[in-house]
């Protein structure tokens, strides 16, 4: 019997569990939940014998991969994959996969959420701004770009985006105003909306330079991860402008300063909680045990990503 391990310090909601065990029981599966766990020693300890894991925001490092001797398969219930060591995944021929799509419309209404709060001042009392006829603009138009198109129309925004790997007329057919350069979207619009992935290109690729063209009352808006922002630069443009703000899904390191010296020009969440809803649970860990199944009895690698 095929064993897959379900290893997660944060754990999937109660109903994502139960439909994780539904799809691998039906496949004939064993499935082994550690949830909690108190150290990368006792996931090692527990991996060892499985075929394949499921995970969120654990780190399966190198350490991890090679202790799991029968490991084939990992998947990331998520879009996100920087937390999956890919060399050691491939070194070992384990297949890696994420599940892209599945948290995109809970990302995309938490930016929605930091923004209303941003704009209406953390609702205390005093009076703030509208969106309707604000100009969003989109800095990666994939699937969580297109679920942030679909809402901001309700919003009556006006929509812009820069993606060299979409093609314009697809962005175009979706009511997209299509920009040429990442300058130019910060360039031209009220709000930026973030979902690049963190890589070596990405990494600190948002700082002064790009923040400083932004118009008056300038936001930027980070759903993505926070290793994707200079906040060098950044601290740098909110000492220089006392307009622009900052809303991230994770608080940068430097959180402290800027709680300390910027007041109401910045929303940061508790923790990453883009897909902390019971539907992006369900939808992932589903996702997830599906695509192992998938993966170990048909050989789909349709979601790998190394």
């Amino acid at each position: 019997m095929k064993k897959v391990l379900v290893a997660t310090v944060k754990p999937f909601a109660p109903a994502a569990v139960d439909g994780i065990r539904e799809v691998l029981d039906k496949a004939g599966y064993e499935m082994v939940l550690l949830e909690k766990y108190n150290s990368p020693d006792e996931w090692k300890k527990v991996a060892a014998d499985v075929d394949a894991m499921i995970i969120r925001s654990d780190k399966a490092t190198a350490d991890v991969i090679e202790a799991a001797e029968n490991l084939k398969v990992i998947v990331r219930a998520g879009a996100g994959y920087d937390n999956v060591d890919l060399d050691a995944c491939t070194k070992k021929g384990v297949v890696a996969m994420n599940t892209p799509g599945q948290n995109s419309n809970a990302v995309a209404e938490l930016a929605f959420g930091m923004m209303l709060y941003h704009v209406r001042k953390g609702f205390d009392g005093t009076s703030g701004t509208e969106l309707r006829g604000k100009k969003l603009g989109i800095h990666a138009y994939g699937n969580v770009g297109k679920f942030v198109a679909d809402i901001a129309k309700g919003f009556g925004m006006d929509l812009y985006a820069f993606d060299p790997f979409v093609d314009n007329a697809d962005m175009e057919k979706d009511g997209i105003k299509p920009l040429s350069s990442e300058k130019e979207l910060y360039k031209t619009c009220d709000f930026v909306s973030l979902h690049i992935p963190a890589n070596d290109k990405t990494k600190k690729s948002i700082g002064y330079d790009l923040l400083s063209v932004m118009p008056k009352n300038g936001v930027v808006v980070n759903t993505a991860r926070k290793e994707v922002i200079d906040e060098e630069g950044l601290l740098k443009i909110m000492e220089e402008r006392s307009d622009i703000g900052y809303l991230s899904d994770v608080a940068p390191d430097c959180r402290e300063e800027i709680e300390s010296k910027f007041p109401g020009r910045f929303v940061f969440t508790a923790k990453k909680m883009g897909a902390q809803t019971s539907e992006a649970n369900i939808n992932a860990g589903i996702a997830a045990a599906t695509q192992i199944v998938n993966y170990l009895e048909k050989g789909d690698t349709t979601f790998q990503v190394n």
